[in-house]
């Protein structure tokens, strides 16, 4: 088996070496590749993603922005592992969570694995943050008579092939929405394994608004009654 870690990168000049460096650095059960993608930065991050070589690490780059959704599906295009897990630049999760996502699918228990963040004092970005995310992930339990309890963490894992076919359009945050949604169409069951998380703040470079949140419940509306799968 060879997992493909997908990393979109957009002004994260103070995090990407450490970040990049950290996904190689962790010891995984398998062959992985690193797939960063570039979304047409204009600070130093290119030239910090140039500068690292490893035979394990794939860099391409967009010469003009086409947000998350668009950098995430540049690098699906590029994996060439069986299994695809997304990462962001950000160091607000761990590399080390990476492996404990991949034990339910090397076992043969699940076929998609998500990481369940545990928000307290020490990972949260606000209370509104927080309050939104669950308020999200309560929408979207209903529109499918689900139960899950982070739609929109970062860390995702499953089949390749799978993320290729649920074919996801949408390009900003909205496409945790999108992703999750598809798959509970789908009437896949998402296994979650807990994950540490720090949230970092505005002032760090925190993208995402309460606008990202109503795009989200949108998305879902429009999966839940039109999507055919």
């Amino acid at each position: 088996m060879k997992l493909s870690i997908l990393m979109p990168v957009y002004n994260e000049e103070q995090f990407v070496h450490s970040a990049i460096k950290a996904v190689l650095d962790c010891e995984y059960p398998c062959a992985i590749e690193l797939v960063v993608v570039d979304d047409a930065s204009v600070d130093r991050t290119p030239e910090i993603i140039d500068g690292l070589e490893d035979e394990r690490l794939v860099k391409l780059r967009h010469p003009v922005n086409r947000g998350k959704g668009g950098a995430v599906r540049t690098a699906v295009a590029a994996a060439t592992g069986d299994y695809v897990v997304l990462f962001d630049a950000d160091l607000e999760y761990r590399p080390e969570d990476i492996p404990r996502l991949l034990e339910p699918a090397l076992t043969g228990e699940a076929e998609v694995v998500y990481g369940n963040r545990t928000f307290g004092s020490h990972s949260a970005f606000s209370y509104w943050y927080v309050q939104g995310n669950r308020f999200v992930t309560t929408v979207v339990n209903v529109l499918f008579n689900s139960y899950i309890s982070d739609y929109a963490t970062c860390l995702k894992l499953m089949p390749t092939k799978l993320y290729r076919d649920l074919n996801i359009k949408c390009n900003g945050f909205a496409m945790d929405a999108e992703i999750t949604s598809k798959l509970l169409a789908r009437k896949i069951r998402l296994f979650e394994v807990p994950i540490v998380y720090r949230a970092r703040s505005r002032e760090a470079g925190k993208k995402i608004t309460y606008r990202d949140g109503f795009k989200a419940i949108g998305v879902m509306m429009r999966i839940r009654f039109f999507y055919k799968g």
